[in-house]
């Protein structure tokens, strides 16, 4: 039987209180949801240009500001991810959650990561599910590009490596021809894509070496190294390093929560990527 997100709510409620301690004694005591942390992982990439080597890549997702997500915690995760002084800085999708309105509020601390070669975004099915122009208004306003079945070139000395954002796969429309036209076509290419399990569909265009993605949370909740509960799109690859054919997966845990504010063996993450030849 699958589970709603309605559903984790009443589950967890169950778990928790097989541990034998009072609800809010357990949430107090475990709940991960105000502590990000950095996960590093280091990528051996097949043919990657030189100028690439050791390259850095800060990636966050799934922020759904307000209620539970406060402004703190996202200033918390930058604060991490610019420690690391990232080449390149991308957000995932999933800004907002339950009010539209709140990407203004979010956007502008989002536009305080530094990134040397800059910081893009995709769209996540909430920010389709409330009101996308309001999202992507928010973004362009704090000059972060959306990427919407788009690419861009990166550029270092003789070396470049293209970045493809991809509309929302569930309720977007995600069009990688579209995404790759203009650009040079022969490439290795890092794909943005906001639902892990699409990668069943693109791990086979030998340009994409690399596709990143959110939507999952690593589900919130994990026991044994497996969530309690998994969203549609994101039940295969649900959290961290996977590799689907000859390309890489990693599914980022994500900064916020829905449904209920606890992370149980799951932090608020900032993913660390780095490149190297292999």
């Amino acid at each position: 039987m699958k589970l709603t997100r309605r559903d984790f709510l009443k589950l967890t409620s169950v778990v928790l209180a097989g541990l034998i301690l009072p609800p809010t004694v357990v949430l107090v005591s475990i709940n991960e949801v105000n502590d990000p942390v950095i996960k590093r992982v280091q990528l051996s990439i097949r043919n990657l240009p030189e100028a690439f080597e050791g390259y850095r890549i800060a990636v966050l997702s799934d922020f759904h500001i307000y209620p539970y997500t406060t402004r703190k915690l996202v200033q918390k995760a930058i604060v991490l991810a610019n420690s690391l002084k990232p080449d390149l800085g991308v957000y995932l999708g999933d800004y907002v959650w339950k009010d539209d309105e709140a990407i203004f509020d979010l956007a502008p601390i989002l536009s305080t990561l530094n990134a040397t070669d800059g910081i893009y975004s995709i769209l996540g099915n909430h920010d389709y599910w409330l009101n996308v122009e309001t999202i992507k208004k928010g973004l362009l306003e704090s000059r972060i590009p959306v990427l919407i079945n788009q690419g861009i070139s990166l550029n270092k000395g003789s070396g470049l490596v293209n970045l493809i954002g991809l509309d929302d796969g569930w309720s977007g429309n995600p069009d990688l021809k579209t995404a790759a036209e203009g650009l040079p076509g022969e490439a290795p290419a890092i794909l943005l894509l906001h639902e892990p399990d699409l990668a069943d569909r693109y791990s086979f265009d030998p340009r994409i070496f690399l596709q990143l993605s959110g939507h999952t949370h690593g589900g919130q909740v994990r026991i044994n190294n497996q969530p309690i509960i998994s969203p549609y799109l994101g039940e295969k690859y649900n959290l961290g390093l996977y590799q689907v054919g000859k390309m890489w997966l990693y599914t980022n845990g994500g900064i916020g929560t829905i449904s209920v504010p606890l992370r149980y063996n799951c932090p608020p993450e900032v993913t660390e990527i780095t490149l190297f030849g292999g």
